[in-house]
C-alpha cells in the first residue's frame, strides 16, 4: 500500500509532462508559459508566441520543435531566445515583431522554412552554430545588416528583400530548386554564391556586386536589373534553361559569359547606359528564343552563334555600330524569326519597337512577334515568367 501510495502521485506528475510536452499548439503568453516547457527536450506540435507577449520569452531547454515555432504581432517583445535548440520539424515565422532587437538561437542548424517579415529593429543574428538546412528562406523588411547564422548548403526558395541596410550575403549554397532572389536591399549588397553550381529561377535587383564563380547551369530564367556593379562574370556558366537578361544597370560596362554555348529561351541586353561592347559571349551558339539587344554599344561580337529560332532586333544609339555581320546571319538563316537590326537610333527600342529609318539596316520579318515581362516583386517574392519569349 505504501509503494502505491507514492507510486500514483509520480505517474500523475509524469503523464503532466507529457501532455505538456506533447500538444497541438502551446501557446505562450508570458516567460512563466515559457518555463513550463523547459523540461521538455523534445516538443511535439507547434509553438505559439501571443500578441500579448512582452519583454523577453525564452524557451530554454527545447532541443526540438516537430512543428512550427510562431510569432505574430507580438509588438512589445524585445528579446525571443531558445538556448538549446537545433531543430524546428515545420516553419519558424516573425512577422510584425516592431521592438525585437535580439534573435537568440545559438544552437539551431535545421528548419523547414523560416518566413521573417517586418522586424525593423533586428540588427543582428546571434546563431552560432549556424543554420545549415532550410528548404524555404523568406526575409523581408528587416533592419539586418548581414545574415551571419544562416549558411544552407541548398535550398528550395531563397528570398531576401527590402532589408535596408543589409551589407552582404554569402552562403555556401550548393543547388536552387526553384527560385533565388535578391532585390531592393541596401545599395552597397554583395551578394556572394561561392559554390551555387546551379540553380532554377535567378533574379538579382539592387546590388553592388554579385559573384557566382561556380555557377554552371540554369535550369529556367536569369535576370539583372537596376543594378550598381560595375563588371558581372560567370566564367562556368554553359547554359540558361529560359530566359537571361540584363535590363537598366546603370554602371554596367563589361559582361563575361566565356563558356555559355546555349540560352533556350531570350536573351535580352537593355538600357545599360555604360556598356559599350558586348564581346563577353565567344562561344554562345543557340539562343531558343528572341534576341533583344538595345543601347549605345558600339561593337557587338557572337563570333560562334549560329542558331537564333526566336524574334532578332538590336537597336544602338551609336553611329559606328555595324548589323553587316547580322544581316548575313539573318540571310543564311542563322537568325530565323523577324529580324531588325539599327544604328544611329536617337532612342533605340527593345523588341516590338520601330527603330527610325536613319540608321536602319532593315526589319525583316519572318514568322512571330517579340514580348517581355519583368519580373515584379509580389508579395515578397519575385516572378519570372514569359521573359523575351516568341510567340507564333
Amino acid at each position: 500500500m505504501a509503494f502505491v501510495k507514492y507510486i500514483i502521485p509520480a505517474l500523475a506528475v509524469a503523464a503532466t509532462a507529457v501532455a505538456q510536452c506533447s500538444q497541438p499548439t502551446a501557446t505562450i503568453q508570458n516567460s512563466g508559459d515559457a518555463s513550463a516547457l523547459a523540461d521538455c527536450t523534445t516538443f511535439t506540435g507547434d509553438i505559439v508566441i501571443a500578441t500579448q507577449a512582452a519583454d523577453t520569452i525564452q524557451l530554454n531547454g527545447i532541443q526540438r520543435i516537430t512543428g512550427s515555432l510562431t510569432c505574430d504581432g507580438a509588438i512589445n517583445l524585445t528579446t525571443l531566445s531558445a538556448d538549446s535548440l537545433s531543430q524546428i520539424g515545420k516553419s519558424f515565422k516573425l512577422n510584425q515583431l516592431t521592438i525585437l532587437e535580439t534573435l537568440s538561437f545559438p544552437r539551431l542548424q535545421a528548419v523547414d522554412s523560416i518566413t521573417w517579415s517586418a522586424l525593423p529593429a533586428l540588427q543582428n543574428l546571434t546563431f552560432a552554430s549556424k543554420v545549415s538546412r532550410a528548404s524555404n528562406v523568406l526575409i523581408t523588411n528587416t533592419q539586418l545588416n548581414s545574415l551571419n547564422g544562416i549558411d544552407l548548403q541548398t535550398a528550395d526558395t531563397f528570398n531576401i528583400n527590402n532589408n535596408q541596410y543589409l551589407s552582404s550575403i554569402e552562403t555556401q549554397l550548393g543547388n536552387i530548386s526553384k527560385a533565388l532572389s535578391i532585390e531592393a536591399n541596401g545599395k552597397r549588397l554583395t551578394a556572394s554564391f561561392p559554390n551555387l553550381q546551379w540553380a532554377f529561377n535567378m533574379t538579382f535587383r539592387n546590388c553592388s556586386d554579385v559573384k557566382l564563380p561556380s555557377l554552371s547551369a540554369v535550369n529556367g530564367s536569369m535576370g539583372f536589373y537596376e543594378n550598381y556593379f560595375e563588371s558581372f562574370a560567370a566564367p562556368n556558366l554553359t547554359a540558361v534553361g529560359g530566359s537571361l537578361v540584363f535590363d537598366d544597370n546603370a554602371r554596367l560596362t563589361n559582361i563575361s559569359l566565356p563558356m555559355l554555348k546555349t540560352i533556350n529561351g531570350g536573351y535580352q541586353i537593355a538600357n545599360n547606359t555604360q556598356l559599350k561592347v558586348i564581346d563577353g559571349f565567344q562561344k554562345l551558339q543557340v539562343v531558343a528564343g528572341a534576341l533583344d539587344f538595345s543601347g549605345n554599344f558600339t561593337k557587338v561580337d557572337l563570333p560562334a552563334l549560329s542558331d537564333v529560332r526566336g524574334g532578332f532586333n538590336m537597336q544602338s544609339s551609336s553611329s559606328e555600330f555595324s548589323c553587316s555581320g547580322f544581316d548575313n546571319a539573318h540571310s543564311s538563316q542563322v537568325i530565323k524569326g523577324k529580324y531588325v537590326c539599327a544604328k544611329g537610333q536617337s532612342n533605340p527600342g527593345t523588341a516590338n519597337s520601330n527603330p527610325s529609318a536613319t540608321g536602319s539596316s532593315g526589319s525583316k520579318s519572318a514568322a512571330g512577334r517579340f514580348e517581355i515581362n519583368r519580373p515584379m516583386v509580389i508579395g515578397g517574392s519575385s516572378v519570372i515568367a514569359g521573359l523575351l519569349a516568341l510567340l507564333f
